[in-house]
């Protein structure tokens, strides 16, 4: 196909519903999504666990059927255009089993086998950082070792469109840094690169545009810096108080200090998201000054998608950790 004819749409959908029977009638677990994503771009799908994420990336990759709706994928179709699809894309599931007794090289020789045309198996090794392991055994590599073979071997087909599910859930801070590394070259690359994850900070690092989901309905999308400029502050002032539980505050008594533009209940203290951090700082201790009550914790941060699913939904996206490498 002549680049100039393509379209600018590496994947379009419309109306995507998935829905699964239940003893109580039915469940969507995708609920009318509409999706469009750009040629070259990464392309973050942000929501919590349950939020219908891996069950649209599935549709999208052709392992799952929709209930309804229109999914194109490179000006192609499931059900149609099944073998031309398989060549061009590469996925990279939430959880990838390999062979334990093969090694690194021997997966990836059995991956590129699958494929009409691609990369040679020692080009991918080096691309994700194995090459110094390509005689071990899958069964002997370290969590973050198998994530990036998992990846080499979506990336083994040379593919256009590059599908990621969770790339780094379960990692420590070292391996996450390491994948995403690799998939900023991957970006750079002008690959198309869509990345399921409910890490908020790993999105603002990688993505070009995010989407967020929740209930299986699309409720936010945009650039990460268009989505954090939706809050109207860029700073957020967090504090809790040691004379009484900061359940006992009202939110409304914060909500008219200068500066403020939106007041919150955290389960360690309160959050203030502000416009001009050192208008409001001084207004909040004297206020709090005045009403004679201590301090036990001040602290002051940027603004962050996380923020901004917490205004959007009225919970955090990861309630069991925090993660920032």
């Amino acid at each position: 196909m002549n680049p100039e004819s393509q379209s600018p749409w590496a994947i379009r959908c419309r109306g995507l519903r998935k829905q699964y029977k239940s003893r109580n009638g039915s469940v969507d677990a995708v609920n009318g999504l509409d999706l469009e994503i750009r040629r070259g771009e990464c392309f973050g799908l942000l929501g919590p666990n349950g939020a219908g994420k891996t069950t649209t990336i599935e549709i999208l990759e052709g392992l799952l059927k929709a209930t309804a709706g229109d999914v194109e994928v490179l000006e192609m179709r499931w059900g149609k255009d099944d073998n031309d699809l398989k060549q061009r894309i590469g996925i990279s599931l939430q959880e990838t089993r390999f062979s334990e007794k093969l090694s690194v090289r021997e997966t990836l020789v059995l991956f590129r086998s699958f494929y009409n045309s691609g990369s040679e198996p020692e080009e991918i090794e080096a691309a994700v950082g194995l090459e110094e392991k390509t005689k071990s055994w899958v069964g002997k590599l370290s969590g973050g070792q198998r994530q990036r073979l998992a990846v080499a071997c979506a990336l083994v087909g040379n593919p256009e469109l590059l599908f990621l599910d969770e790339p780094t859930t379960g990692l420590d801070p070292q391996s996450r840094r390491q994948l995403w590394e690799i998939i900023r070259r991957l970006r750079d690359e002008g690959r198309t690169i869509l990345i399921t994850t409910h890490y908020m900070d790993e999105a603002e690092r990688l993505c070009d545009r995010v989407a967020v989901i929740d209930g299986g309905r699309l409720i936010a999308l945009g650039s990460p810096s268009e989505l954090i400029a939706t809050l109207g502050g860029e700073h957020v002032v967090e504090f809790a108080l040691t004379s009484m539980g900061h359940e006992d505050l009202a939110t409304e008594e914060f909500e008219a200090l200068p500066a403020v533009t939106e007041v919150r209940k955290e389960a360690a203290g309160i959050a203030l998201t502000v416009t001009e951090p050192h208008i409001a700082l001084p207004a909040l201790l004297q206020k709090l000054q005045s009403e004679g009550q201590t301090l036990a914790r001040l602290t002051t941060r940027h603004v962050s998608l996380e923020d901004v699913f917490v205004h959007l939904t009225g919970r955090h996206l990861r309630d069991d950790e925090t993660l920032s490498p």
